[in-house]
């Protein structure tokens, strides 16, 4: 089966100048770039259309949405073909550890029971989704398996599980390490214990990535403390949302990109990802943690996005409730976690310099870290990342050029993450491709409704397989679970 796409304005995913022309596809790789002759099975005209790489998302946490909402349309309508999850430690295995993770998000799923990080690239390989899925095993997850929520450093056989655990998932094909410290149990663990499980990547092409201790006043402790990971273990580092929060500490990015600049002028890799908007989201159990409304954000700023037993109170700020309930934010923030354990919350806590500032920054690729939860008010990045950086941040902004805004998005994220033949629009690479509209490409959710597919997509395909036609998801599953190839 051939498919040619014909008429089209390509970007390559390497940052050239686009050049106008076709692209041959047979089966799930292209073979043809350039002006082709002859014709093909199908043939579509897009009619000077942009075409580029399939956008890989970076920074996900779609690990059971995989599993779940198999045709993965809150991506695929946003033009994402590749989701990399396993991030901020939350990792798909050990089972039931990550069970914990999973039941937060989605109470009612029953999944395959798998085994380790194989068992569940098997479950990917026997239940495709609509996008190729790439993996992190998460330090949270094999950490809760190996000694629950303790908060101590771990014996010798606390660690050797978690070396086992670790080794599994290498041998299994993940990308890379992840950790979350922030996070129960993540937050527990020393630097120390963070530099002798990571060292167990040195020698493949796994990275490490890290939702950073602090990103507020701290911001700059926390970056050194992930470089000196990496450094130390001998492996490449991936800093998750790069951002600073809290008012007081806007401005605090450009000694932190200059930090990564440091690292990388002595030879080290240390990459990093952002979403594009002023506000993050997590769980309103991680905000009480954090003690963050003590320390840098106010409790009018904190927005619950999903509460699935209390589905009247999303949209609504902790504010809102401290008064109503004549409690302090903590208290009321407690009363609603009593309710509902993993209730999400949106935290509008940064400026918009400072996002341009990090996008700007040739460290930066993009991730959406959007929490898949599809009720409620999930923040609008689940649904619109990447059209966001193209329309309004490229076209309309200029922060970054068009190419270098689809480079972000394709082949720098895939050669950081090791995902072989793909990001880059040239023969032999798998047809994970999108045709968009970069005149009308725009985000359209909103934090006050944000399950709004974004405009402009007009066609995606993974591995071949067209799974967007127009405004209509095709309900095709061509997806793969991606493994590590080292070497």
């Amino acid at each position: 089966m051939t498919l040619a796409i014909r008429n089209a304005l390509i970007h390559d995913g390497a940052g050239s100048d686009p050049i106008t022309g076709d692209v041959l596809i047979e089966g799930d790789r292209i073979v043809e770039v350039g002006i082709v002759s002859g014709g093909a099975d199908d043939d579509i005209d897009v009619g000077g259309l942009s075409l580029a790489p399939g956008f890989i998302d970076v920074h996900t946490h779609d690990d059971f949405a995989a599993l779940v909402h198999r045709d993965m349309a809150f991506k695929t309508r946003g033009g994402v073909t590749t989701c990399i999850v396993g991030n901020c430690g939350f990792g798909a295995a050990p089972f039931d550890a990550a069970m914990v993770m999973g039941k937060s998000l989605y109470p009612d799923m029953e999944p395959p029971v798998y085994e380790g990080y194989a068992g569940y690239l098997a479950a990917l390989d026997e239940y495709p989704p609509g996008v190729n899925i790439g993996v992190l095993a998460g330090h949270g997850t094999i950490r809760l398996a190996a000694m629950g929520n303790e908060r101590r450093p771990p014996t010798d056989d606390e660690m050797a599980a978690m070396h086992a655990s670790l080794s599994e998932a290498v041998d299994a094909g993940v990308l890379g390490l992840s950790t979350g410290l922030i996070y129960e149990p993540g937050r527990y663990a020393e630097t120390e214990e963070l530099i002798e499980l990571t060292a167990g990547l040195r020698g493949t092409s796994a990275l490490y990535a890290s939702h950073m201790r602090n990103e507020g006043e701290q911001l700059l402790e926390a970056v050194n403390e992930a470089i000196r990971i990496g450094a130390e273990a001998g492996v490449p580092v991936q800093i998750s949302h790069h951002k600073v929060t809290g008012e007081a500490n806007w401005g605090l990015v450009s000694q932190s990109l200059a930090l990564i600049d440091e690292a990388r002028e002595r030879g080290q890799i240390v990459n990093a990802d952002q979403y594009p908007y002023t506000a993050g989201s997590t769980v309103l159990r991680a905000v009480m943690q954090n003690q963050m409304f003590d320390n840098r954000t106010g409790a009018e700023g904190v927005v619950i996005a999903s509460c699935i037993s209390r589905p009247e109170w999303e949209g609504r700020s902790i504010a809102s409730f401290s008064e109503e309930w004549d409690l302090t934010p903590m208290e009321a923030a407690q009363r609603i976690v009593d309710q509902e354990d993993g209730t999400s919350v949106v935290i509008h806590s940064m400026c918009e310099p400072d996002v341009e500032t990090v996008l700007a920054h040739p460290s930066t690729m993009i991730g959406s870290d959007g929490i898949p939860t599809l009720d409620g008010k999930p923040h609008p990045r689940l649904f619109n990342t990447f059209a966001r950086v193209l329309g309004h941040y490229s076209r309309d902004r200029g922060v970054l050029s068009m190419a270098e805004a689809i480079r972000r998005m394709t082949g720098y994220s895939a050669d950081t993450f090791g995902l072989v033949d793909r990001g880059y629009v040239r023969p032999g690479a798998f047809a994970d491709l999108v045709v968009f509209d970069p005149e009308t490409v725009i985000d359209r959710g909103t934090f006050a409704d944000p399950n709004q597919y974004p405009t402009g997509i007009h066609r995606v395909y993974v591995n071949g397989v067209e799974v967007v036609n127009g405004d209509t998801p095709t309900g095709a599953l061509p997806g793969r679970a991606l493994r590590r190839v080292d070497g």
